[in-house]
């Protein structure tokens, strides 16, 4: 019987694993990741480093090591990160590099989240990082916030691999797969080659039924609750497929590129009401990516139910949208609202971590 996760992949759908530490790297249980579940890929963002480095002594000798180098702490952590990325990068360099190349096995390491709201700062970041980590299968992330549009595009320009992270509303979604087709346009117009690029737009499900919930609890429309998300979900894959086709995706791709896939992220369950594997569940399908915490594939290895869901109910999913705004729920003040949270969410560990490298440096 084949393993719940991989099964999966015979969807068109990657798992990527949402973690990274240098404990699951060294101890080899990355790599069974790798094998046992069919893992094509790992996404980091500020938390999650924040969480690896002062929750374990791994990364000491590195801080003790590049604190007389580093003007600062946040230069710090970025020699730290980016030893991580790389790291991993060579792990998945295996699979990055099965044909046809370059459609799985990639590694993201974020821009600083206090650039969230500079163009110029996160544009000049992301070339930066993509240089020192090195690797042809890095993915620099960089929020699909307003001002972050037209550094994704220039970055795509540049020839970067660009996780366009913190997508919550369906506008700013179509926005940011406009950016990356005009990046692919500019750099060819460059004469510069465009096959080698690839992109994921990473939708944020989870938080959405967090906010929205409570809301439809209090109108007594009980039976909606935990279905916004999904449905929201389910209508970017539409524009996805929308975007993704006709004449002017047609001559990129006739030069090789690659179609941005949308990725859903926040798929663990915030609600102990539902089923530990919900979001996976409910949007299997081709052409996408799954960025899932360990403990959410650990679940879905024992009790998950892969099977092409992604489609399905598309007609119930358009309900579900007109009915919630017919209840007066205003859904793009709601995503804006988590956009701002979400970068809020960024910063406080980012903050968290670059005090626990001033702390370390003080032992050390």
């Amino acid at each position: 019987m084949e393993n719940n996760v991989k099964q999966i992949h015979s969807f068109g759908q990657s798992i990527w694993l949402d973690f990274i530490d240098r404990e699951i790297m060294a101890s080899g249980k990355l790599q069974s990741l790798i094998d046992v579940d069919g893992v094509r890929g790992v996404t980091s963002n500020p938390a999650i480093f924040e969480k690896a480095i002062t929750s374990s002594s791994d990364y000491n000798a590195d801080i003790k090591a590049a604190a007389a180098s580093s003007k600062t702490n946040e230069e710090l952590f970025f020699k730290l990160a980016i030893k991580d990325i790389q790291n991993a990068c060579d792990l998945f360099a295996g699979l990055y590099n099965e044909a046809p190349k370059g459609s799985d096995g990639y590694v993201s390491l974020e821009v600083s989240p206090f650039l969230a709201l500079d163009t110029e700062g996160t544009t000049k970041q992301a070339l930066e990082l993509w240089k020192a980590v090195g690797r042809d299968n890095v993915m620099i992330k960089i929020p699909g916030t307003q001002p972050g549009l037209p550094a994704i595009r220039t970055a795509i320009s540049e020839g970067l691999n660009i996780n366009v992270t913190l997508l919550f509303g369906l506008p700013r979604y179509a926005a940011v797969a406009e950016a990356y087709i005009a990046g692919l346009e500019d750099r060819l117009a460059a004469g510069k080659a465009i096959d080698n690029i690839s992109s994921v737009a990473s939708f944020f499900l989870s938080r959405i039924d967090v906010v929205v919930d409570p809301i439809l609890e209090a109108k007594a429309e009980k039976e909606l609750t935990g279905e916004v998300a999904i449905a929201s979900a389910k209508k970017a894959y539409e524009i996805y497929k929308q975007v993704f086709s006709g004449e002017r995706w047609e001559k990129l791709a006739a030069k090789g590129a690659k179609p941005q896939r949308l990725l859903w992220a926040s798929t663990g369950s915030k609600n102990p009401a539902f089923k530990d594997t919900k979001y996976v569940e409910a949007l299997i399908g081709p052409d996408t990516v799954d960025t899932v915490p360990l403990e959410t594939i650990e679940a879905f290895r024992d009790h998950g139910i892969a099977a092409d869901t992604l489609e399905l109910g598309l007609d119930n999913a358009t309900a579900i949208l007109e009915k919630i705004k017919t209840l007066g729920i205003d859904i793009d003040a709601i995503t804006q609202q988590l956009e701002d949270e979400g970068i809020e969410k960024f910063n406080k560990p980012f903050e968290k971590l670059l005090q626990a490298i001033e702390d370390q440096k003080a032992k050390v």
